[in-house]
């Protein structure tokens, strides 16, 4: 996949938090807000912000004609927002009516509304389906309910972007099976106990470890026993037969140091 340029979209798609990313989202939400804002009392508005945010939309694999259906307005009037009317020799337009701005500006680059073959951070396709291995789905049943072949799954299952479209899969597939025991499923006993196995190998947190609110998140550790972080943490890992996180360990050279 193309590196994508540090700014708004790589801010959002690839959670990078650098200060060029930081400033351009802080400066892409403000001009929004101003635009909508300005737009609710104005029998015209400016047709320049709205232009922005929409060529801004184009950034996240989000086209102009999938912009417009999207925010339910006319894909001729977005065409002559952004182009005019090269036929009769028309520059893009200047206003545009405030229902039409508020409705593209409210449009954004949400998961749902990402092209499918957008690059995102991976973080929680790779976390989903590595819980699912621990769980003792394996890799290949995994993969045929993807409609993956099983090199492009071992990929996925590891790689730092996933396309927005394998990201909406993987999560339905994951609230699917979650909840349910693989065996019971139909998963041989002994290639589910093998699944758990190569995820126990590798430290693959199990679903119990994440919760809604983590499973995205780049900067949070799974907690594989319920203390992980504390100083009980490293031997509730042995009490588990998991090789201690790196919370755990951390917590115990704490402790060690404030002994000492």
């Amino acid at each position: 996949m193309q590196e994508r340029v540090h700014g708004n979209a790589k801010y959002h798609l690839e959670k990078c938090r650098c200060e060029t990313c930081c400033r351009a989202a802080r400066d892409y939400e403000n001009n929004r807000y101003r635009a909508i804002a300005y737009g609710r009392w104005t029998p015209f508005v400016d047709a320049e912000p709205v232009r922005q945010h929409v060529r801004a939309l184009g950034e996240f694999g989000i086209g102009w004609m999938r912009a417009a259906k999207l925010a339910g307005v006319s894909t001729g009037g977005v065409s002559k927002l952004l182009y005019g009317d090269r036929l009769r020799g028309l520059e893009p337009s200047k206003r545009v009516r405030p229902a039409t701005a508020v409705k593209l500006l409210a449009l954004q680059p949400t998961l749902n509304n990402l092209g499918a073959r957008t690059p995102i951070d991976g973080t929680g396709t790779r976390r989903r389906l590595q819980a699912l291995v621990a769980k003792g789905w394996t890799q290949s049943e995994l993969a045929r309910r993807l409609g993956m072949n099983r090199s492009n799954f071992g990929r996925t299952i590891v790689r730092p972007l996933s396309e927005a479209g394998t990201v909406r899969t993987v999560i339905a597939l994951y609230d699917e099976l979650w909840r349910l025991d693989p065996v019971a499923e139909g998963i041989p006993l002994h290639r589910a106990e093998a699944a758990c196995r190569i995820a126990r190998d590798r430290q693959w947190a199990p679903i119990g470890a994440w919760d809604d609110d983590t499973i995205d998140d780049p900067m949070a550790a799974p907690d594989w026993t319920g203390q992980c972080g504390t100083p009980a943490g490293h031997q509730a890992h042995y009490r588990q037969g998991t090789r201690p996180c790196e919370p755990c360990r951390a917590a115990r050279r704490r402790t060690t140091a404030s002994a000492a």
